[in-house]
C-alpha cells in the first residue's frame, strides 16, 4: 500500500492571479539575500587569500621559486631566544674538548661536526642571517617577543646527545659534560621565561631530530612543536603529524651531479649499513639472508666512517635501486643519501614517517613493501627486476624534481621548507592556545576530543 501523501493543490492567493505582486515580493527578497552572498563570498575570498599558502594552488609538486607569489600568506613571526651559551656553542666546544680538542678565538670560528642530525645548526644558522638574505622565507625573526606568534628554542639538542664519546680518545676520569642535566637546566630556564608560562609552551618549537634527543624532558615540552626525524621513540600522547613537523636527515653522501639514465647503473639493488639493528630494525638480518646471494644485489654490513661513505656514493650513485629497511626507528639518512643519488628507494619500513608529504607523493619516488612480503625469497627482487626501463627513468625524473627539497645547503632547499611546515602549525596553535584558557577541571575517561594521535589508522 502507498502510503505517501497525497499533494494538495495550492492555496489561492492574490499573487497567484496578480505576477506582477509576486515579482515585486521576490524583488524585495532578493536585494538582501544577493547582498549578503555577495559579502559572505568577498569574506571568502579574503580569507582564503590572506590565510591560505599559495601552494595549494599549484600541483603537488611545490616549485619553491613562486612561494613569494602575489597570494603569499603574511610571515609568521618567529622570536628565537638567546639562550645562555652552553645550550648553543657550549654544546659544540663540550664535542670538541671531549675529543682532545681546543679552544678557540670566537664562536664563529667554532664548527659544528657533521652529522645526520645537524638540521638543528642549519636552522639557528638561517634565523642567523640578514633580514635582506631571507626575504623568501615563511617566516621572519622579529626581535621584540612581544610581537612573536611563535618562539624557537635553538638547543643543539642532537649533539648534546652526542658530546661524550663512546670510545673517547682522551684520558678523563669522568666525562665532564651530562645531556641529561643539561636538559633539565634549559627546562628550568625556560620555566622563568614569561612566555613559556604564558600558553604552557604551546607556542614554543623545539628542534629533537636524534630520536633519544630531548628523551628526558621531552614528556614536559610535549605540548610545543617538535621538529623530529620520525615518531619512533615517542609515545603517541607527545608527537603528532598534525602538531609537529617531520624533518628529513641531512644527506651523509655525496650528492649526484649526472642526468638520468641507466647506462651507468649496473647493480639493481644496494645497501649498505649495519645488520644487526634492535625492535623493528631486527628486519634488516632478514633481509641479508635472502639477497646476500642474488645476483646484481650489493649488500653490505658497514659503519659509519669516512670509508663507508665513499663505499656507499660509489654503490648508489652506479645503482637503480636503493633498500631502505628499518632501524631501531622508522627512518634513517641512507632513505636521503639514495633519494640525492637518484636511486630509486626501496623501502621497507612499516611504520616510517616521511617530511613534506603535503608537497612530496612519495609513491612517484619510492617503492614500499611491506615486512611480511619483504622476507619472502624473491619477492622483492622479482618486484625490481619487472620494473621496466621507462618506469625507472620516470622515478629518476621525478626524484631529480624533489631533491632540493633534501639539500640543507640549498637556500631554497630543505631550511625554507621547515619553516613553510612550522607556519603551517600557527592556526593550530593558536587554537589550542585559546581552548586552554577557558577550560575547566573535567572528569572524564574517555579520550580527549583534542587527543592527536599519529596514527590511528588500521590495515583492512
Amino acid at each position: 500500500m502507498n502510503h505517501r501523501p497525497k499533494l494538495m493543490p495550492p492555496p489561492i492567493t492574490a499573487a497567484r492571479y496578480c505576477p506582477s505582486i509576486t515579482k515585486m515580493v521576490r524583488k524585495c527578497q532578493l536585494r538582501p539575500t544577493l547582498a549578503l552572498t555577495c559579502l559572505i563570498i568577498l569574506y571568502a575570498l579574503y580569507s582564503f587569500f590572506t590565510y591560505s599558502p599559495f601552494y595549494y594552488l599549484s600541483r603537488a609538486s611545490v616549485d619553491l621559486e613562486n612561494k613569494g607569489g602575489p597570494y603569499r600568506s603574511s610571515k609568521v613571526k618567529l622570536y628565537m631566544y638567546d639562550l645562555p651559551r652552553r645550550f648553543t656553542y657550549g654544546v659544540i666546544e663540550s664535542y670538541v674538548f671531549a675529543r682532545g680538542g681546543e679552544t678557540v678565538g670566537s664562536d664563529a670560528l667554532l664548527k659544528y661536526p657533521g652529522n645526520q642530525h645537524s638540521a638543528e645548526w642549519y636552522l639557528f644558522s638561517d634565523l642567523n642571517r640578514m633580514d635582506r638574505d631571507r626575504a623568501d622565507s615563511f617566516v621572519t625573526r622579529v626581535k621584540n617577543p612581544d610581537e612573536a606568534d611563535l618562539f624557537y628554542v635553538p638547543f643543539f639538542s642532537s649533539l648534546s646527545l652526542v658530546v661524550n664519546p663512546i670510545r673517547p680518545n682522551v684520558s678523563l676520569d669522568e666525562p665532564t659534560y651530562n645531556d641529561e642535566q643539561t636538559q633539565e637546566d634549559l627546562l628550568q630556564w625556560l620555566e622563568n621565561q614569561v612566555y613559556w608560562k604564558r600558553n604552557d609552551g604551546r607556542d614554543h618549537v623545539f628542534i629533537c631530530q636524534d630520536p633519544n634527543a630531548l628523551y628526558k624532558i621531552v614528556d614536559r615540552v610535549k605540548n610545543g612543536i617538535l621538529l623530529v626525524s620520525d615518531f619512533g621513540r615517542l609515545a603517541p600522547n607527545q608527537a603528532s603529524l598534525v602538531k609537529d613537523v617531520i624533518l628529513p636527515y641531512s644527506h651523509r653522501i655525496n650528492t649526484y651531479k649526472g642526468e638520468i639514465g641507466l647506462e651507468n647503473r649496473k647493480s639493481l639493488l644496494f645497501f649498505m649499513g649495519n645488520r644487526y639493528r634492535k625492535e623493528g630494525g631486527k628486519i634488516r638480518d632478514m633481509l641479508f639472508q635472502i639477497l646476500e646471494n642474488e645476483p646484481d644485489v650489493i649488500i653490505k654490513h658497514g659503519a659509519q666512517s669516512r670509508e663507508s661513505r665513499r663505499i656507499a656514493s660509489q654503490g648508489m650513485h652506479t645503482s637503480r635501486f636503493c633498500l631502505h629497511p628499518a632501524g631501531d626507528t622508522p627512518s634513517a639518512c641512507r632513505l636521503f643519501d639514495a633519494i640525492v643519488s637518484l636511486c630509486v628507494p626501496v623501502i621497507v619500513s612499516d611504520f616510517i614517517e616521511l617530511p613534506f608529504e603535503d608537497v612530496i607523493d612519495y609513491k612517484k619516488i619510492s617503492i614500499f613493501v611491506d615486512t611480511k612480503n619483504a622476507v619472502k625469497p624473491g619477492h622483492l627482487v622479482n618486484i625490481l627486476r619487472n620494473t621496466s626501463p621507462k618506469k625507472i627513468l620516470e622515478y629518476q625524473k621525478e626524484l631529480k624534481e624533489v631533491k632540493r627539497y633534501f639539500e640543507y645547503e640549498d637556500p631554497k632547499g630543505t631550511v625554507p621548507e621547515i619553516w613553510r611546515q612550522v607556519s603551517l602549525k600557527l592556526p593550530l596553535v593558536k587554537l589550542m592556545c585559546n581552548r586552554n584558557k577557558r577550560l575547566v577541571l573535567r572528569e572524564s575517561t574517555q579520550p580527549d576530543c583534542s587527543c592527536l594521535c599519529s596514527n590511528q589508522s588500521t590495515t583492512l
